[in-house]
């Protein structure tokens, strides 16, 4: 746990770098740090790590007043990726990933398996990349490296200062999913910084949006884009925070369609028929042991009639369970392209839908078929999302109301 207590820094020449801090990042907890440059947020961070030391309040870690550890030994417990990642040129990937480990003291044994182990867990073969150096790899590549060496020596905190700044947009969206991943297995507690209002949003299990020094706002992403607490971070996030909810407000089951659901092996007439009592054009498909392999449509074979016609002899063959006959719906099952786990964002939806050109997606939990997610849908799902933080935002302004009632009241009882 990390916890700022009033913590200011201002610097020979009258400069306020940061002005009466107070917050706390839980153990555990991703915090973006996000504003324009020069407010304050790579400051709170070095200081930190005590690469810039406050001039006044304190900075707690795990309840210890970081100015009584010292600077090194503190450094070695903290992990740090920067921007330009900072490799070295001549060494390569697997030396540069133990380099904290072998400061340490570590066996090269144990500290060379647990680079192997590192770049693996970031996507990074180490027996392909492992010997090379920096210089013949991607920006992309190196900035997991920059990662993998940041956690190499196991530390609670990582701290991160524009990490995929210096990457191109496809690889850093990349690179922030994969992050994303990697510290639901992690878990560090981490300070993310970025100037990127859609990084912060994305990233964050908390955000604090910096304004000239002060901290403007402390919040759930969902929080700041619905109920902005000031004009500043209003005007901050954009008049299309809406659209930028659909980073964080996730798919879930209530949001979902049951369309008609055949097997593989079923008859294309039978599948028609169920399609047609539900009104529906398509069906989604499901192989024999339940997952999903793709869909079909109404008016992709024979008609009950018709596969009737095929079983006097002057049609197509008539099919059986586990058949290929053209009157089965494995004979014109189209498989499924656009499809998304459940919990994954209304941004990845409404991505995904563009990409395929589909009016729906299919949506999974692990193999097993939940539904389906149409744009009515997804809507709703913004809608809700909107509504429940309005909702909560007069809660809280109900609540500041009451406590000021509640405190004028007492000041006249005093008097």
């Amino acid at each position: 746990m990390i916890r700022f207590e009033q913590v200011s820094k201002r610097y020979a020449d009258g400069t306020v770098a940061v002005e009466d801090l107070t917050f706390q990042i839980a153990e555990g907890e991703l915090v973006t740090l996000v504003g324009p440059s020069g407010c304050g947020k790579t400051t709170t961070m070095k200081m930190v790590n005590r690469l810039i030391e406050p001039t006044s309040g304190q900075v707690l870690l795990d309840g210890a007043d970081i100015a009584t550890i010292d600077p090194v030994d503190l450094r070695r417990r903290i992990g740090y990726v920067i921007q330009q990642v900072g490799l070295f040129p001549h060494k390569t990937v697997l030396e540069n990933t133990e380099t904290v480990p072998r400061l340490l003291g570590h066996r090269r044994t144990r500290s060379r398996a647990r680079a192997a182990e590192l770049l693996e867990l970031v996507g990074l073969d180490p027996d392909a990349h492992g010997r090379r150096y920096p210089d013949q790899l991607s920006g992309g590549q190196r900035q997991r490296v920059g990662v993998a060496r940041a956690l190499a020596a196991d530390p609670p905190v990582l701290l991160m200062d524009e990490p995929f700044g210096a990457v191109d947009p496809l690889v850093r969206e990349h690179l922030q999913t994969e992050f994303r991943k990697l510290q639901e297995t992690v878990r560090k507690t981490v300070l993310f910084v970025t100037h990127d209002i859609e990084e912060a949003v994305r990233m964050g299990d908390r955000m604090a949006v910096y304004g000239a020094g002060r901290l403007e706002q402390f919040d759930a992403p969902s929080k700041v884009l619905g109920a902005p607490r000031t004009d500043y971070v209003a005007d901050f996030v954009g008049a299309d925070r809406g659209l930028k909810r659909l980073s964080v407000t996730p798919i879930e089951r209530r949001d979902l369609e049951q369309p008609p659901i055949v097997r593989l092996d079923d008859r294309m007439a039978e599948a028609t028929r169920r399609m047609r009592d539900q009104d529906a054009r398509w069906a989604v498909v499901l192989d024999g042991s339940g997952e999903l392999h793709g869909w079909v449509s109404s008016d992709a074979g024979p008609t009950e009639a018709g596969a009737a016609e095929g079983a006097g002899g002057a049609g197509p063959r008539q099919g059986r369970p586990g058949q290929d006959g053209e009157d089965s719906v494995r004979a014109h099952a189209r498989r499924m392209e656009a499809w998304l786990p459940l919990g994954h964002s209304l941004k990845q939806a409404f991505s995904t839908m563009l990409q395929y050109d589909a009016g729906w997606i299919a949506v999974l939990d692990g193999d097993r078929f939940e539904g389906v997610l149409t744009p009515s849908g997804l809507h709703e799902a913004l809608r809700r999302s909107i509504d429940s933080e309005q909702h909560v935002a007069e809660a809280e302004r109900a609540e500041m109301l009451l406590a000021g009632s509640a405190d004028g009241g007492a000041e006249k009882a005093a008097e």
